[in-house]
C-alpha cells in the first residue's frame, strides 16, 4: 500500500506553489520575492519558493499575477490509479476539514495508468470519501462551490497534494460583473499594464494612461489599482482558505487590515494621474464606469463614448504618457483586413496626436504589427488562455506628427508607387499582373467616365480572387476553393493578394474590403455580413450611384452589366421602362437619366428599393414618374398581366436561385426562365424589347420553348474590357415579337 508522508517542512517555512498564466513568471518571481519569498523557482505557468503562513496570506490579498495559492500537505510517490487513491486515503484529512464540509478535486497531470484529468480527479475523490466514511462513517460531500479546494499534482511519479488558499482563481478579483466580449483576466490585464513601464512612468509628477478600445475597462482599472497601491485581494468576498481547520484567523486579519489601512490611506491622497479609457459601444462603457465603482477607483478612471476614427488628443494631458490596447484579434481569413486597417488607423493616430508617448499593444494577431509603421522597443511572449500572444511595447518619435500626413482627398488608383514594400514571391507574382492590367483597363476606364472597374479575376488560378476597384476603394471576392486544395494554403494565397494589393493598387490597406464568396444557397443569399452602414458615391458615365464595401456580399453595383446599362440609357428615351429584379435600381437610374417617360422596379427587397430611391434622387431626379414595387418578380409578373399597363423596354437580371420567405415557392432560372419571359413579354407593347441576362455560368436558354420569340444572343456585346478574363460572367439576350 502506497501513503502520502505529510511535509516535514519547519513550522514557519513550507515548499508553496503559485501558479499563473503562461509568460507571467517572471513578473511573479520579482511579486514574490518582493513580499518575502525566498529559494524561488520558475515552472510553466508556475513559481515554486519557500514561504510561511504570512507569506501565502499576503499573496493571497496582494498578488496581482498569481492565479492560485497551493499549500502542501503530503508527497507520495506512484503512477497506478491504485498508489493514487492509496496516497489520497493515507492523508489525515480531519485535520484539513470535517465530513460536514464540501470539498473539490482539481487534478494535473498524467501517467500510463492515468490517461485523463477526470479519471484522476475521480480516484482522489473516491480515496477521500472513503477516509471520512470508514472514520466517522458519513463522507463530505463534492460540490462545484466546495468549502475546500484541494490540488493533487502528478508529475514524474510524483504525487502532491495541497491546499487552494484561493478557492476561485486570485483574477477573480470580484469588480468584473459586467464584462463586454473576450474580456481579458485580470492577472493578464495586472501584467500587461506591469510590462508596458507604468509602474516606473506613474512615479512622475504628471502620468497619463490611455485605453483606445477599452471594453469593460479591465486595463485601466488594475492600472488604478497600481497606481493606488490597493490590495486586489480587498475586492473579494471570501477565500477557501478561510474554511481550513488550520487557518490563522488572527493572523489573517492582521494582513487584510494592513492592506485596508493601505487602501484608505491612497484614497486619501490626491494624485495627478490621467487614465481614460473609450469605446464605441455606450452600452460596454456603462459596464465598465460600474466595474470601476466596484474596484473603488472611479476617481481615478475617466469612461467616455468614442470611436477610434475619432480619437484625438485631450486637452492638458503630459507631454509623456502611456496607450495601452488589446485590440480585437480576428478569427477568420476574412476578418484581417479590418484588422489590419484597425492597426494603421491606431498607428496613425498614435503618431500624429501622441508624439514622445509610449505605446503597448497586446495582441494574439502579432503578424499585424508591421501595420504601426514602428518598429517595437521590447516585445514579451503571453498567452491570454490558450492563445499565443505578444505585448509589444513601441515609443512613439517626437517628431512623428511632423511626418504625418493625414490625407483628406480620395487617391486615385493607378499604377502604385509602393515598389519599397517587400513582398514574398507570391504576391509580386499578383502584384505585377494586376499592374498588367491595369495599364490597359485605366484608358478603357476613363473612356467610359467610371471609377469602377475589374483589374484581377482569377487571372493565375492558384490565386482565385476577383479584384475591383470602387473609386478609391478595393473590393476582393473569394472564391470557395476546391476541397481538394490545402486550407492553409489558400489561406495563404489570399494573404499573398492582400500584400500585392497596396502595392499594385497604391491603395491604404484599410480601403480593402474582402468578402470570401462562396456559393450562394438560400437565406445566404444577399445576407449582410456587417452592420456599418458605410455608403460612398462612385460614378458610371453620366450616373452617380452608392456603394456600399462592408455591409452586404455584394457592393450595389454588378460591374458586368456597365454596357447593358449604358445601352439602356439609349433605348430609354420617351419610353416606359420595367427593371424586374431591380436590386438597387442602377439601370432604372440610367433609364431616367436618359429621360425615360417612366421606370417601374420591382425587387423583393425593400431595403434595395430604398437604396435605389437615394440613386435616383443622388442623380436629381424626382420620383414622381418613376415607381419602386416591393414584390416577388414572378408572382408579380403573373398579377399584372390582365391589368393595361404595358412597357417599351423592360430589363430582367433574375438570381440563379432565390429562395425566401416572401416568395411563393423557390426561383430556379435555368428551370424557370421560359415562363418568366413570357410573362415579361406578355407586359412588352408591340416593337418593345425585352434585355434579358443572368450570371449562371452554365445556363442554356430554351430556344426551342422560346421559338415564337425574335431571340438574339447579345452576349459577347455586353461583356465589357475589364471582364473579357471572364467571358462567360454573363449571358444576355434581346427578345423582342416576330
Amino acid at each position: 500500500m502506497t501513503s502520502q508522508k505529510p511535509i516535514q517542512d519547519s513550522p514557519n517555512q513550507q515548499a508553496l506553489t503559485f501558479t499563473c498564466p503562461k509568460g507571467l513568471e517572471g513578473l511573479l518571481e520579482e511579486e514574490l520575492t518582493s513580499l518575502g519569498a525566498s529559494e524561488v523557482k520558475l515552472g510553466v505557468a508556475f513559481v515554486a519558493c519557500r514561504a510561511d503562513l504570512q507569506l501565502a496570506y499576503k499573496a493571497c490579498i496582494w498578488s496581482r499575477l498569481a492565479s492560485r495559492v497551493l499549500w502542501p500537505i503530503a508527497e507520495g510517490q506512484g503512477e497506478s490509479a491504485e498508489a493514487l487513491y492509496d496516497c489520497i486515503k493515507s492523508i489525515n484529512w480531519i485535520e484539513h476539514f470535517s465530513d460536514r464540509q464540501s470539498f473539490k478535486i482539481h487534478f494535473t497531470g498524467k501517467s500510463p495508468d492515468i490517461r485523463n484529468t477526470h479519471f484522476g480527479a475521480l480516484k482522489a475523490k473516491d480515496a477521500i470519501c472513503d477516509y471520512f466514511r470508514e472514520l466517522t462513517g458519513n463522507r463530505p460531500d463534492v460540490s462545484d462551490q466546495p468549502d475546500i479546494h484541494i490540488h493533487v499534482r502528478l508529475h514524474k511519479g510524483v504525487i502532491k497534494t495541497s491546499i487552494d488558499f484561493a478557492g476561485e482563481p486570485l483574477h477573480k478579483r470580484g469588480y468584473r460583473q459586467s464584462q463586454g466580449a473576450a474580456p481579458l483576466k485580470e492577472n493578464l490585464a495586472a501584467a500587461i499594464v506591469m510590462r508596458s513601464g507604468w509602474p516606473s512612468m506613474m512615479k512622475q509628477t504628471e502620468a497619463a494612461l490611455l485605453d483606445p478600445m477599452c471594453g469593460s475597462g479591465t486595463l485601466l482599472i488594475e492600472a488604478a489599482l497600481i497606481a493606488a497601491n490597493i490590495a486586489p485581494g480587498l475586492l473579494r468576498s471570501q477565500y477557501a482558505v478561510e474554511r481550513w481547520k488550520q487557518h490563522q484567523r488572527d493572523e489573517w486579519r492582521v494582513v487584510k487590515a494592513d492592506a485596508q489601512e493601505k487602501k484608505e490611506q491612497a484614497l486619501q491622497t490626491e494624485t495627478e494621474l490621467t487614465l481614460l479609457g473609450y469605446d464605441m459601444d455606450e452600452r460596454v462603457i456603462q459596464k465598465a464606469i460600474q466595474n470601476a465603482i466596484r474596484a473603488g477607483v472611479q476617481h481615478y478612471v475617466h469612461f467616455s463614448v468614442q470611436a477610434l476614427a475619432d480619437w484625438r488628443r485631450e486637452k492638458g494631458l503630459p507631454d509623456e504618457g502611456l496607450i495601452v490596447c488589446n485590440p480585437p484579434y480576428g478569427e477568420r481569413l476574412s476578418d484581417e483586413v479590418a484588422i489590419g486597417a484597425l492597426y494603421a488607423a491606431m498607428g496613425n493616430k498614435a503618431k500624429q496626436f501622441f508624439p514622445g508617448w509610449k505605446m503597448a499593444i497586446f495582441t494574439g494577431n502579432p503578424q499585424q504589427a508591421y501595420q504601426f509603421k514602428m518598429r517595437a522597443d521590447k516585445q514579451y511572449q503571453m498567452f491570454n488562455g490558450a492563445i499565443p500572444s505578444k505585448l509589444m511595447v513601441y515609443g512613439i518619435s517626437k517628431d512623428s506628427d511632423k511626418h504625418f500626413v493625414e490625407s483628406t482627398e480620395a487617391r486615385s488608383i493607378e499604377s502604385g508607387d509602393s515598389a519599397n514594400i517587400k513582398l514574398n514571391d507570391g504576391a509580386q507574382m499578383v502584384a505585377n499582373r494586376i499592374k498588367k492590367n491595369l495599364k490597359k483597363i485605366v484608358r478603357y476606364a476613363k473612356k467610359q467616365k467610371t471609377n469602377c472597374y475589374r483589374v484581377y479575376d482569377a487571372d493565375m488560378p492558384e490565386y482565385a480572387v476577383a479584384v475591383d476597384v470602387y473609386g478609391d476603394w478595393v473590393h476582393v471576392q473569394e472564391y470557395a476553393p476546391p476541397k481538394s486544395v490545402d486550407p492553409e494554403k489558400a489561406q495563404n494565397r489570399l494573404r499573398d493578394v492582400l500584400d500585392a494589393l497596396p502595392v499594385a493598387l497604391n491603395v491604404d490597406r484599410e480601403r480593402i474590403a474582402l468578402k470570401q464568396r462562396q456559393v450562394q444557397k438560400g437565406k445566404k443569399q444577399y445576407q449582410k455580413v456587417d452592420e456599418q452602414a458605410s455608403f460612398f458615391e462612385v460614378q458610371e458615365g453620366s450616373c452617380r450611384f452608392y456603394v456600399n464595401m462592408t455591409d452586404y456580399l455584394d457592393t450595389g453595383l454588378f460591374l458586368d452589366h456597365r454596357p447593358i446599362r449604358t445601352d439602356i440609357e439609349t433605348l430609354a428615351k420617351g419610353k416606359d421602362f420595367l427593371n424586374l429584379f431591380s436590386y438597387t435600381c442602377t439601370a432604372s437610374v440610367h433609364a431616367a437619366v436618359g429621360e425615360a417617360r417612366s421606370t417601374t422596379s420591382v425587387d423583393m427587397s425593400q431595403t434595395y428599393l430604398n437604396w435605389g430611391r437615394r440613386n435616383l434622387t443622388l442623380n436629381g431626379i424626382a420620383e414622381k414618374y418613376h415607381h419602386f414595387i416591393q414584390a416577388d418578380c414572378m408572382q408579380w409578373l403573373k398579377d399584372v398581366q390582365s391589368e393595361s399597363k404595358r412597357f417599351d423596354l423592360i430589363f430582367m437580371d433574375p438570381p440563379s436561385f432565390s429562395n425566401s420567405k416572401r416568395m411563393i415557392g423557390v426561383l430556379d432560372v435555368q428551370r424557370d426562365h421560359v415562363e418568366l419571359i413570357e410573362l415579361a413579354m406578355g407586359l412588352l407593347k408591340p416593337n418593345g424589347i425585352l434585355i434579358f441576362s443572368n450570371n449562371l455560368k452554365r445556363f442554356k436558354l430554351d430556344f426551342d420553348a422560346l421559338n415564337k420569340f425574335e431571340v438574339i444572343d447579345v452576349s459577347a456585346k455586353t461583356i465589357p474590357d475589364d471582364f473579357t478574363r471572364n467571358a462567360k460572367i454573363h449571358q444576355c439576350f434581346q427578345i423582342s415579337a416576330k
